[in-house]
């Protein structure tokens, strides 16, 4: 139990994301047969949508983005401030910096954390990538059109819209929250500066 609640934040989060993971299976799957049968196709078990590349771009497109997301900001808060938010370095702190402890680390460590956001996002997008051709293929043999190779609906609409709707709602997510941090509280967040702080005082590392 000591650990259940020392871990519980990365716990909710879990449980959350596999309800949220299984309510997406469950609608996609009605959703899917909804449009199958729409345009005289076959119905498919759940088991089968799981399995297909209709769930699988849907679920790539979105942790491609929000692996994106997390790399960017990593980075960007290394070298980027903005005076007065929880999420920013002091003014003046811009760069990597020292190591307090004067202890030698590897290149790989000292950057370990946005290597491996940015290695999901790579590899979530490239998964994007081949499930949706896979998926836009069927449609156009549905339709009695010529698919595309790999290449091709990498440089398609198709898969430029997927990403970049996606991409322009975790921009706006992460700057907004870097901004309102300024003004806004949430008392008892660690996110969120003591609710008596001033407006101009901005986060550091130590805090």
């Amino acid at each position: 139990m000591r650990w259940v609640r020392s871990s519980s934040l990365s716990l909710a989060f879990l449980a959350i994301f596999v309800a949220a993971l299984v309510g997406q299976a469950f609608t996609g799957h009605s959703s899917f047969n909804h449009e199958a049968i729409a345009h005289g196709g076959d119905t498919i078990s759940l088991g089968r949508y799981l399995t297909s590349s209709s769930f699988a771009v849907d679920v790539m497109e979105n942790w491609q983005s929000e692996y994106l997301q997390f790399a960017l900001y990593i980075f960007a808060t290394v070298w980027f401030i903005q005076r007065g938010s929880t999420e920013s370095k002091e003014p003046g702190h811009e760069g990597p910096g020292s190591d307090p402890t004067r202890r030698r680390y590897s290149w790989w460590y000292e950057n370990s954390l946005v290597l491996v956001m940015v290695a999901i996002f790579l590899l979530s997008w490239a998964a994007m990538a081949v499930t949706g051709r896979v998926d836009y293929n069927a449609t156009q043999l549905d339709h009695q059109e010529a698919g595309l190779t790999l290449w091709q609906y990498a440089g398609s609409s198709d898969f430029w819209n997927r990403t970049l709707q996606n991409w322009q709602s975790e921009f706006l997510a992460v700057g907004s929250m870097a901004v309102l941090s300024i003004y806004l509280r949430q008392r008892g967040s660690s996110e969120s500066k003591p609710v008596g702080a001033p407006d101009a005082e901005t986060g550091s590392e130590a805090e």
